[in-house]
This record gives structure tokens, sequence and C-alpha cells, in this order.
């Protein structure tokens, strides 16, 4: 990509109503647009981000047996009339509307209900078992405040997954393994040493569910971790029993604020039995399905990285969601010979593959470095008529801020690592 085709700009401010730092610098960096509170538009360099946190969450959704569909986001309500969630006392986050002929709909808040209703015309026989089924799909919340930026939209995307299991011990088997799945996504992402599984309400289907809870000021929940045993647990069920059940002292724990990026949780058999979702065992008697749901916004984690991996002067990606690898920048001199010479180091870096976002912009260096900042590519090669006269290129790590000057050699040598 020529930054001169890149039809977004950066800018010095940000929206004046916008409060959440994760908002103010995608939007200032031109990776997001925002259409009104709690909705935002993906631009080019945001949606590059975006699909490759889908990519890599979708890597772990696979490596355990996941299969990926798209569920419509328009809902019947006789489907979450069976489920009992259709009334807006239950459930208190719908955007309902109607068709011409006066038919409610819903647009999808979850999925427990229409994935389930599905999976009748699909399991029969104990044979049939277990299933593990995923999306990434919109859904929309009519929550009562979008103050959070991206991590908390009205109209955002999430990665669900359900499980289709034929007892308790499978289903708990296959739950452990999201869990590992799960630590593996965040690890990738970079938030892997602030990311904590954490205890949280069963609500009616288990005594717990395991949130994954990134520290950071700007979350809104309040966790207690106990730093030592890696145990955290949120503050809304911390009591004399879980202390006992998790063998932890509360001198040992320590409040943090941290905003929540995934969760998981077993239903039990809660939309089985309202749906009917049965099977044939083998000794010919008939079972309702253990089932269970596990969650992860992508847009939510992207927000997340924002806030917790930027620095004073932008965005710092980790190499394997960065919209680019490498930031090459032209520092144009008189002659031209600076913008030949870089044109064909950007052409043969493209040809190897390496993705690169190259400011051939006429601008000052100091424009051009400000928004390199910004923008937060992990690698920068600077070619400028005294590194052309020098046959190096300057190669700073936009993470450590190490600068060096390397041959074009050891540039490609570099940037041929592959990112995890």
């Amino acid at each position: 990509m020529r930054q001169s085709f890149l039809f977004t700009k950066t800018r010095k401010e940000a929206p004046k109503d916008e409060v959440a730092q994760n908002a103010k610098l995608l939007i200032r960096a031109g990776f997001i647009h925002k259409e009104m509170a709690g909705v935002y538009s993906y631009l080019p360099l945001g949606l590059r981000v975006m699909e490759k946190i889908v990519g890599v969450i979708r890597e772990e959704m696979n490596a355990i047996g996941g299969q990926e569909v798209t569920l419509t986001a328009l809902q019947d309500k006789k489907v979450w009339e069976t489920s009992g969630r259709w009334d807006d006392s239950v459930l208190d986050v719908w955007f309902k509307t109607k068709l011409k002929n006066d038919t409610e709909l819903g647009l999808g808040t979850t999925h427990e209900e229409q994935l389930t209703a599905l999976m009748k015309d699909y399991i029969a026989s104990y044979r049939d078992l277990p299933r593990y089924v995923y999306q990434f799909q919109t859904k929309f919340r009519n929550e009562t405040r979008a103050k959070s930026g991206i991590m908390r939209g009205r109209e955002f995307m999430m990665k669900d997954l359900y499980s289709f299991s034929a007892d308790q011990e499978s289903h708990d088997v296959f739950y452990e393994k999201t869990k590992q799945a799960y630590s593996r996504v965040f690890a990738r992402l970079g938030l892997g040493d602030r990311t904590y599984v954490t205890f949280a309400s069963g609500g009616s289907f288990s005594k717990y569910s395991h949130e994954f809870q990134t520290v950071t000021d700007a979350g809104e929940d309040s966790i207690f971790i106990d730093e030592k045993k890696k145990i955290a647990v949120n503050k809304e069920v911390l009591n004399d029993e879980v202390l006992k059940d998790l063998s932890i002292k509360r001198i040992d724990l320590v409040e943090k604020k941290a905003v929540e990026v995934g969760n998981i949780f077993s239903l039990g058999i809660r939309f089985s039995d309202a749906f009917e979702l049965n099977f044939v065992a083998s000794d010919g008697s008939k079972k309702p399905v253990i089932m269970g749901s596990y969650g992860i916004g992508p847009g939510r984690l992207m927000g997340t990285i924002a806030e917790v991996l930027s620095d004073a002067n932008g965005l710092v990606w980790p190499e394997v969601v960065a919209p680019f690898r490498l930031h090459l920048i032209a520092l144009f001199d008189k002659e031209g010979k600076v913008k030949t010479y870089t044109d064909e180091l950007y052409q043969e870096l493209t040809e190897q593959g390496v993705e690169v976002l190259y400011d051939d912009r006429d601008q000052r260096a100091g424009e051009k470095f400000a928004d390199a900042d910004l923008i937060g590519i992990p690698y920068r090669a600077i070619v400028s008529d005294k590194t052309l006269a020098e046959r190096v290129v300057e190669f700073k790590d936009r993470k450590t801020g190490d600068v060096t000057k390397i041959s074009e050699t050891e540039l490609q040598k570099i940037l041929a690592k592959k990112a995890n």
C-alpha cells in the first residue's frame, strides 16, 4: 500500500465527545470512524488488524475441532420465546424491529437459541456427538451506555462457539481445551502476561464460569488477583466460600481494574430442554445434549491492544496483528534518487510477500515520523540521501525504539522471519 493512495488521513485531534483512549488513538490514526456512540466503521488499516485478530482466533478454534458457520443476524421471535428470553424484562439489550406485515424480529444479541434449534436437524444419535460450532458475526446490543470506544459497542463482531456433548465428562474435557485455546489466543496477541483466567458466576448453569480479564485502568470490571498462584476472581463473586474453593487467602489478593476480553461457561441442558435437543444413547435411552458457550470479541481485543500496548506517541501493534509489517519511509531529495531507489525497494519487498506501507507522500520528515509513530507498525525503514550514500537504511523497532543502520540484505532477512 502506497500511503499516498490511502484515502484515510491521520488527524491531530479525536472527536470531542470521545472519552476512551482506544477510540481516540484509532480514530486519529485512521483505523476506525465513529458513526455514533457505540457504533464504529472499520477503515482499511483497522479492517486489516481486525481480520488478523480473527485469523488468530480462527486458527485456535479449528485446532480444537471447531466448525465455522455464519448464522443470521435477524432473529425469529418464536425461537426466543421458546427459551423465554424474548421478553425485555429477561434480556434487556434487545434491538427489535418489524417486517412490513407486522411480524416482530430481533437483531441477534447472542446465538444459543438459533443454533440449538438448528442442531435439531443434525443431532439424533450419540454417533452425532460431540460437535463444536462457531462463527464470527455481528451482534447488536442496546447498551445503556457506550463510553469505552470499541471495547463496548452497540454493534460489534463476536466469535461465539457452542459445544454439544453427550455427557458432562466429555463436556468438561472440551471446556478445558477451550480454556487453553483462549489463553493461547491472548498470548499470541501480546496480552498473555496481563490476562488472567478469572473465576466468575456460573449463573444457573454451573458453580463457576471463567472470564479472561486483561488488566488495564480502562477496564470496567474489578478483579482480585493472587499473583503468585496466577488466580483471579471477579469482585462480584468474591466471598469466603470462593476463597476456600480456590485455596487462596484474601490477604494475598490485589484488586485491579480489568476488561473482559473473553468468557466461557457451561450451559448444561438449559437450551437442550427448551428446544428438546435430545439424542439416542448407545443403550437406547433418550438423553438431552450437554451444551457450553464460549465468546471472544475481536473488536474488544483490538481496543484492548490499543489501550494497553500504546505509548505516548501512538499505537504499538504486535507483529501478528499489525496492518503492515514494515513502514517504509522515503525522505525525498531534489535529484529524485531517493524516490527511485525506494520505489524499487518497495517493489522488491512486496514481491517477496512482505506487507509494506510505503510513505511516498511529499511531506516533511517530522510529519512522516509522527504519523508512523501514531499508526504503530512494528518496523520502520527510512531512506534518505544520507542513508543512500552509505548504502544502508535506518531501521527502527517501534516497540523498543532501537534505531540501527542495516543493509538492504539485512533488512530482507529480518522481514523474512514470520510473526507468531
